[in-house]
């Protein structure tokens, strides 16, 4: 273990006594239930909200999805009206992407975990943090308030001219709804660029620094360039339907193909916006729980860095179908092949730290090999339509269906479900039920890949995508992933059990019940308002299991900064 030389820039606030003690008697011990509805600026509070906000999000959408997939049981349109299943597809679709995965994995993990990481007391910017937050409700509110004017029909994607001839109210809430998470997420992601760069601990080199914040320094910078173009692209739309504006409207000189250009600019980089961050829960969640150094460190780093740059010249593999040029889709056959070896690197990391080590298989270590799998399974899917001649034939059918949902549900929600049983001692104090934890997983992999895979076979059969009503021949195939779809909700309910039970009777965890190395650990559990009482000195790396003859049983060896 080599020791780090002590600090010498302490912040004003911790040199009062000469140690680096912060008391603000301004602030309770801990916080109290009712804390976590209000407006607080603690980036702990936020985390929590972040997370149990965008899983009650969670279900709503998945309660859409059952009634689509429990209309797609038959042929015929004989369960709801073919408009509300489009309005249904269209939210569900909504809802998952960005009131559900990126809100918890970007806003409730990113700003649970990184100040704690990096030993730092709280965000950058506490008031901006918690507005961003307080952004996300109001979303979810207009786009219920959409259902009342019909919903919004239009798929997910919102492309005009259909978006422009579909009922006009409720596609505008649709937008402003957008328009408010995705305000939402640039406040976030420039919170956290600041606070990674500017306030890490002093002892902490940049190769100290956890995975988990390179995935979500990538996440943010690319949430940065991409996400201010979809707003410009929703504005537009926005003024197409109410104002008398012609952006998009063919017969008045519009061009719908600039739409899609500006909407996919940010949709398929916001793939990585919500992967980058699980690929940095997988790399915390397997070194720790197979007891061994993670493998190819500054690899794994900087290709969260390479999928961040590469990720912003792939979007037009989307489009394929929309009268590409031959030289454009060559490039972006390239590009979007290209971008699939950073992702390489991380799954070769992974599976060399799995290579020989002491595994335990907890719960958080089963979702975490789930994902692997899926991962792998939707990103061979992903390069063969990443293929032009290949894409051509498959676009807007079943087989992309399958191929999002392995990469999004089998890697996003397996990632958030790994990084609940992981972290979630350290947010309560409490560890949850192992046995539950389990037939959460089996429930989990079983439904997922029964609902999916058939998929597959569905677009390679012809099947389109987001219809009601199709021809009898794929029938069978369709009510083997209406029950697979049955199976994946019941999946939900040991885990809220487990949620609620644990965190009112669970056993208690203690500060670091898995023996990890990270700096979040080395606090108690939960941490105390500030974090610390005094600032940690990082004297090793964070994933230093069985180095320099450490027992893979060793306890976070931080010390204490103190003063000159």
């Amino acid at each position: 273990m080599t020791q780090v030389e002590l600090p010498r820039n302490i912040p004003p606030e911790d040199n009062q006594s000469g140690t680096q003690k912060v008391v603000h008697p301004h602030h309770p011990k801990a916080w109290k239930w009712y804390d976590y509805f209000t407006f607080n600026t603690d980036h702990k509070v936020i985390g929590i909200q972040y997370l149990v906000t965008a899983f009650l999000f969670y279900l709503i959408g998945g309660l859409m999805a059952v009634v689509m997939r429990a209309e797609l049981a038959t042929p015929d349109a004989d369960l709801i009206d073919p408009n509300l299943y489009n309005a249904f597809m269209t939210n569900h679709g909504t809802i998952m992407i960005f009131l559900w995965i990126v809100p918890s994995a970007i806003g409730g993990f990113g700003n649970y975990l990184v100040p704690l990481m990096i030993g730092a007391r709280d965000m950058a910017f506490p008031k901006l943090n918690a507005i961003a937050f307080w952004l996300n409700p109001p979303a979810g509110l207009l786009l219920a308030a959409s259902f009342i004017f019909g919903g919004s029909q239009s798929g997910w994607t919102a492309y005009p001219p259909l978006s422009l001839v579909t009922a006009n109210t409720a596609q505008s809430l649709w937008i402003l709804a957008i328009v408010l998470v995705g305000t939402s997420s640039i406040l976030g992601s420039l919170n956290f660029v600041i606070t990674i760069w500017k306030m890490k601990v002093p002892s902490m080199k940049w190769d100290q620094l956890p995975l988990f914040c390179w995935a979500i320094m990538a996440t943010s910078v690319l949430a940065l360039l991409s996400t201010p173009v979809l707003a410009a692209g929703l504005v537009l739309l926005l003024f197409d339907l109410n104002f008398g504006t012609s952006f998009f409207k063919p017969d008045a000189g519009g061009n719908v193909v600039i739409y899609q250009h500006l909407f996919w600019f940010y949709s398929h980089p916001a793939v990585y916006l919500m992967i980058l961050p699980i690929f940095g829960i997988m790399s915390e969640v397997i070194p720790v729980h197979a007891r061994k150094s993670i493998f190819g460190y500054k690899a794994i780093a900087y290709s969260s860095l390479a999928i961040c740059v590469v990720g912003l010249f792939v979007w037009v593999h989307h489009m394929f179908t929309s009268g590409t040029p031959g030289w454009m889709r060559m490039f972006f056959t390239i590009s979007t092949l290209i971008v699939a070896v950073p992702t390489g690197v991380k799954i070769f990391g992974w599976v060399a730290t799995l290579w020989g080590g002491k595994i335990r298989f907890t719960s958080a270590m089963l979702f975490a090999l789930g994902l692997l799998s899926m991962f792998v399974m939707g990103g061979l899917s992903g390069v063969t339509m990443g293929t032009a001649p290949f894409d051509v034939h498959v676009h807007d059918t079943y087989y992309v269906v399958a191929h999002f949902h392995y990469v999004l549900f089998g890697g996003s929600v397996f990632g958030i479900y790994a990084g609940i049983y992981h972290w979630f001692p350290k947010m309560t104090g409490r560890k949850l039920n192992e046995s539950l934890g389990r037939i959460h997983f089996i429930l989990t992999f079983i439904g997922t890949n029964l609902t999916f895979l058939p998929m597959h076979e569905l677009g390679l059969q012809g099947m389109p995508r987001r219809v009601a009503m199709y021809d009898p021949q794929f029938v069978s195939l369709n009510q083997i992933c209406t029950i697979g779809a049955y199976i994946l909700a019941a999946s939900v309910i040991p885990f809220t059990i487990n949620i609620l039970w644990s965190w009112v009777s669970g056993a208690k965890a203690g500060d670091n019940p898995w023996n990890a190395l990270t700096l979040e650990w080395t606090t108690s559990s939960p941490p105390l308002i500030e974090n610390w009482e005094e600032l940690p000195v990082v004297t090793h790396g964070p994933y230093d299991y069985g180095l320099n003859n450490h027992s893979t049983e060793i306890q976070s060896s931080v010390a204490t900064e103190v003063g000159a």
